[in-house]
């Protein structure tokens, strides 16, 4: 639902409130009519935007509940691409951690795997495969396990040898806790409650890798105003009117 490249952008240009159509596009500028078009319509349809017309001539956007439900789990998954995430050239805005680290998470079979490590600890690539992919070819396991090895959330001694979640991937706990607390339409507080990504105590602090040295995490996010007026997240959108598109993504995670 969020994944999608430009949807988190949306989904924050909304998050103080509803804009008309051409105002939400001035946003993201270079986004044509023919792209913007069909990700607010599969927003929409998903349940995080809605589009409500009050005549024929005065459209607005605006995210829903769930939507903004939403916004709360975004500083989470910065947090942690502050701490696990190579440092780039220049700093990268937050808009990018949450990019870079959603594009790691959503590699095919990475969910799975990793679920599957944090409940069995260290595992043969034969057993992921009886858990992750049962009615496939045992062989199809490997190449998931090798760029999850990749990108910095699986470790393993070697050929042969078993797999475990590295100190990044053990690190997702927060994250994946809030995306299924959010997911299950629960509040982000059962994240520490999560059968498998909960915790009782905070993680420990992981060491840093070689050559990729953490930075300092992110402030929390700010507490709701009162009245009920939702926090302000323009510190994850401080791009409001840029020349233009970031540079495609070649990879995500640590190794960017």
């Amino acid at each position: 639902m969020i994944t999608p490249r430009w949807n988190v952008r949306i989904l924050l240009a909304l998050a103080a409130e509803p804009l008309r159509y051409h105002e939400l596009a001035a946003r993201l500028p270079w986004l044509k009519d023919s792209q913007f078009h069909p990700k607010t319509r599969t927003l929409c349809d998903a349940g995080l935007v809605e589009r409500t017309e009050h005549t024929t001539r005065h459209v607005t956007y605006g995210l829903t509940d769930r939507g903004a439900a939403l916004l709360p789990v975004l500083p989470v998954i910065v947090t942690w691409a502050e701490a696990h995430l190579e440092e780039a050239a220049q700093p990268p805005s937050a808009i990018d951690q949450i990019e870079d680290s959603l594009t790691l998470l959503t590699r095919r079979h990475a969910a799975g795997i990793l679920w599957a490590l944090r409940v069995r600890g260290e595992t043969s690539g034969r057993a992921l495969f009886q858990l992750v992919m049962p009615h496939s070819a045992w062989s199809n396991i490997y190449p998931p396990l090798r760029q999850l090895t990749v990108d910095g959330l699986v470790d393993t001694d070697g050929p042969g040898q078993p797999y475990r979640l590295s100190a990044a991937g053990e690190a997702l706990g927060p994250v994946l806790g809030a995306l299924s607390a959010w997911a299950a339409g629960k509040p982000l507080n059962h994240a520490a409650h999560h059968p498998v990504w909960g915790h009782t105590q905070p993680l420990s602090a992981p060491k840093p890798r070689s050559g990729q040295p953490t930075r300092p995490t992110t402030t929390p996010p700010a507490a709701p105003r009162p009245g009920g007026a939702r926090p302000s997240y323009s510190d994850l959108f401080s791009h409001a009117t840029p020349a233009g598109p970031p540079a495609p993504l070649t990879a995500g995670g640590p190794n960017r």
